[in-house]
Parts: C-alpha cells; structure tokens; sequence
C-alpha cells in the first residue's frame, strides 16, 4: 500500500544521483552551511562513475611539455566543434589542476612517477600528456574516496541518505521548483521533500537505447520525466560513440581509450596483412584523433574488414602497472589475453553531451533546479574528450550545489502542484524503444532513417519514448555534420546556420526544436 510522508526542511538541498557529480555536490553544499538529502535508486558503490577507466585531466604539467589551462581550454573547445559555453569551459580548465591536486590528497591513489608527481598519460585529441589515472581503474578511486568522505558528513548528520529510492517528479509552482516526490522502492513509501533546491545528477540515459557501454540502471526517466514537465534539453542529437567497444552479455563492454594512450594500434586486416588506418590518415596524432573521428573512421573500415585494437607490443611494466584492470577484465569476461592477442572491435554508445539544458552555473529553466554530470549539456558540445567526463562531473556538481546555496536560500515555502505521473514503459515497449533508437541514431544518420524512427517512436507512449523523439528530432533539425552528429545526406559543417546549441522543450502538446546562440566569451577572463 501507497502512504505519503512530507518532509518540509530549510536550507536544504535535495540531490537525485549518487555518483561523482552528486557526491562532489553533496560534499560542496555541507561546506557552504547547508543540509542534504542524497537520494539514488542504487547504492554510490554501483553508480555508474564506478565504470570509467581512463583518467582525469588537468594541465599539471608534470612531465615537462609545457602544458597549461589555456591549452587544455583550446583542445577542448576544438574537440566541441563550436558548440561549448567557453566561460564555462574557461572555468573549469583554470579550476582542474587544484582539483585533481585535492582529489589525491583526499586519498585517490593515483598512479605517481619515481619523484612522488601525479603520472599523466596521454588521451584522444590532446597533443600534451595530462590525464591523471588510477591505472586503468580509476572512476573507482574517485568514487571510493569521494564514498569515504560523504560517509565523515552522514556520520556528522549534515548528510542523510536515502538509498533504494526513485525519483517520481518535481514539486513546483509555475517557474518554480519546491521540492520533489521520491519513492521507497522496497516498501512503495512515497517521500514529499519541500525544500529549497533540487539538483539533478542522475547520469546519461543509457537505458533508452539499452546497447551501450554505460549501466542500464541510469535509465533516462528522471531525464525524461523533467522535459515532460516543460523543463528544455539541449544538443540531445549529440551521442558519443567510443570506438573501441566489445559486445559482452547484450550490451557493449569499453576497451579503455587509455589502451591507446599507452600505445595501442587500431588496425584492420587488408589482404592479410595490418592495416594501421588511423596511422596512416592522420600521421600526427595517429589513434589518438578526438572520438568521434575515430569512430567514424573504425565504422568506415568494419564495412569491408574486421577491425582489430592491438596491444600486444606494449610493454610488460604498462600491462602490469597502468593497464592492469584491463587485462583483468579482458581475460574475465572475454576470456582474452591482450597481452598475446589483438582484440576485434567496434564503436558503441559510450556518452551522451546532450541533455537538460543548463547555464553556466548549472541552473535549469527552472528557478531552483539544478543539474549537473552526465545528465545535463554542459563543457562538452558536439564532442567530448576522453578524461573531460570525471573532471566535469566533479567540477559541475561543485558549481551547481554552490550556485543552489547562494541563489535558493530563503525561497518561500509555497503550494506546489504535482503533475500527474505518467505510467511506467513496459519491457516489450522498451525493447521496442531501443531497437528504434539504436537504428535511426547510429555513428552515421540521414533524413529517411532519422524521420522512420520518429514515425515508429510516436507510436509509444511515456515519458521515455518523448525523451527519445526529442532526440531523433534534434537529429533531424540539425542538417549538418558536427562532432559526434554525422549525416551522410549532409555531409558538411555549417557554422552559418548551426553553430548553435539544439534546444527541444516540450509544451504539452509538440516538440519543438530552436537554435540558441553560443555564449560569447566574456573578457574578464
């Protein structure tokens, strides 16, 4: 049986998602004075920042290349092909170096060279080496520290968790966010929080399409649930596919870009001999191009020969300290030895940089809601590089929970209306729902796929398959090629007309799609 229990609380901060970005703004909120209510379907141990393997950047500059904010803020905005705030980005690229710094004296065992520095790799589309790592393992010592230091505030009291929870929708009034509806999904309790600010930071919605290299336990309904209730996406058509994935138990399993980082060689068997394609096209950074060129050139070659990801000739101190998670796995679920043989390979969907749209201070349309990590459009555009994710996600949690803290105090209580909730996707329609998706939005798209997928998706209903029409709709508003974004019937970038950010908003009656100017880049900074 449904029973209602109503928590009214001041200066408190509700924050659906426990992984890095809820728990970095979790940690930030108790700094500024403020209570949290840190509520996630699963325990942090299992959110998905546990999966990222690669590292994290920062302009450290420790291994003499002469690396800065500046350069790591231009490689970044090169690989968003335009579409980046670049006051945001600025941000986060001045803010990195101390940030990575802090993380390590909170106790992330980083990898470290002979003279104690952080060790740093190097990483699709960067020129210079600065992607701090854990070996091949590290989105789980971000989390176990950051798990560790949340654990000190519940202990305090300032923290109170609320695991085994679903979000359900947002209290509001008009523009503005009262609070939130959760519900024990143990006991079927159904928690109302009036409070002063809700920050989402729920992660991708890997669950609309189901084949991805991300959990299927972030399942996009927070996403979706919030643009039904007429809060706007952005760049939705922006979906990142790595291209080093292998399927593994229905759903694709990441080879880490750091394999490459540390000398691993895309290759394709052409007339019986290595064909090292990406050597050979781009002599300069080689398997190292930014994701969604590499991508498209391994999605390319697989349409004649098998592609394979070689590491046979790293070294045996790299195998053993900097990729030793990969061998494990490797070996565990694909009973493969990396070491003796090379891998065949594929592109999956790894990332989404589309989602609810947020401004520089990660605030939403709405007054008091907030988004942060994965789930929000924020730093990385048309394009993300590898090791920008768990940077800004940490980052983005911190600047979200900040602004919450300084703009929600002392909100007045108020009556707030509460949407009638939609019924939940059955598993038929959601298998239905990935199929659609998984066909119209692949590495490369066009009108007739793109408008097929929309036609079918319509035919579902719920707030997941609206989420996902917005998506095949920005796919198909945006007539171009930029990043991540490839279509074969427009082959070619158009700044004139879209170097813009993709905006879908729901009225209660239509999708529609608009284009919004790129922050211009203030000059104080």
């Amino acid at each position: 049986m449904l029973y209602w229990v109503e928590q009214r609380m001041k200066h408190t901060l509700v924050i659906v998602g426990a992984g890095l970005a809820g728990l970095s703004a979790a940690l930030t909120a108790v700094k500024n004075g403020w209570t949290v209510k840190l509520v996630s379907s699963l325990a942090s141990e299992r959110a998905q920042s546990v999966m990222a393997e690669g590292g994290i950047n920062a302009a450290l500059n420790t291994k003499g290349e002469e690396d800065s904010p500046e350069q790591h803020y231009a490689d970044t905005l090169t690989a968003a092909c335009g579409l980046a705030d670049p006051n945001a980005v600025w941000g986060m690229m001045q803010a990195a170096p101390e940030l990575v710094r802090s993380l390590h004296r909170l106790g992330v065992q980083f990898n470290v060279t002979n003279d104690d520095e952080l060790d740093l790799r190097n990483f699709g589309g960067q020129k210079k080496k600065r992607t701090a790592f854990a070996q091949s393992d590290t989105g789980k010592q971000l989390m176990t520290a950051l798990i560790d230091a949340v654990r000190r505030e519940e202990s305090a009291g300032t923290v109170e968790r609320f695991p085994h929870h679903k979000f359900r929708t947002l209290l509001f009034s008009g523009n503005i966010c009262g609070g939130c509806t959760v519900q024990d999904t143990y006991t079927g309790e159904l928690l109302r929080f009036v409070c002063d600010a809700v920050l989402i930071a729920t992660g991708g919605p890997h669950g609309l399409f189901g084949d991805t290299t991300g959990s299927l336990a972030n399942t996009g309904e927070v996403t979706a649930e919030l643009f039904r209730l007429g809060v706007p996406m952005a760049n939705l058509e922006m979906i990142q596919y790595h291209p080093t994935t292998v399927e593994q138990g229905g759903k694709r399993m990441l080879l880490s870009e750091a394999a490459r980082g540390e000398g691993g060689r895309l290759l394709a068997l052409r007339n019986g001999k290595p064909w090292y394609f990406m050597e050979e096209k781009y002599p300069e950074l080689g398997n190292l191009m930014p994701r969604d060129i590499t991508a498209r050139e391994v999605w390319t070659v697989s349409r004649d020969y098998e592609v394979f990801l070689d590491m046979t000739e790293l070294p045996k101190e790299v195998m053993e300290h900097k990729l030793a998670g990969l061998v494990d796995d490797c070996q565990t679920y694909l009973h493969k030895d990396i070491r003796k043989e090379p891998i065949p390979i594929l592109p999956g969907i790894h990332y989404f940089m589309g989602g609810i749209q947020v401004d520089e201070r990660h605030r939403t349309s709405m007054r008091n809601l907030y988004a942060a990590g994965e789930c929000c459009a924020q730093y990385h555009g048309a394009n993300r590089l590898g090791g920008n994710s768990l940077l800004g996600a940490i980052y983005g949690g911190q600047i979200a929970a900040e602004t919450a803290c300084q703009e929600a105090a002392g909100s007045p209580n108020m009556p707030c209306a509460e949407e009638p909730l939609l019924p939940d996707l059955s598993p038929d329609a959601q298998m239905q729902m990935n199929r659609i998706l998984l066909n119209a939005l692949g590495v490369v798209r066009d009108a007739q796929t793109l408008e097929a997928g929309i036609q079918e998706i319509r035919k579902l209903s719920g707030t997941l398959p609206l989420l996902g029409c917005a998506m095949l709709e920005s796919a198909l508003a945006r007539k171009e090629s930029r990043g991540a974004h490839w279509r074969a019937d427009y082959p070619q970038r158009n700044d004139a007309v879209y170097c813009k950010t993709t905006v879908a908003h729901w009225n209660g009656q239509h999708i529609a799609i608009s284009f919004e100017s790129i922050p211009e880049r203030r000059h104080d900074l």
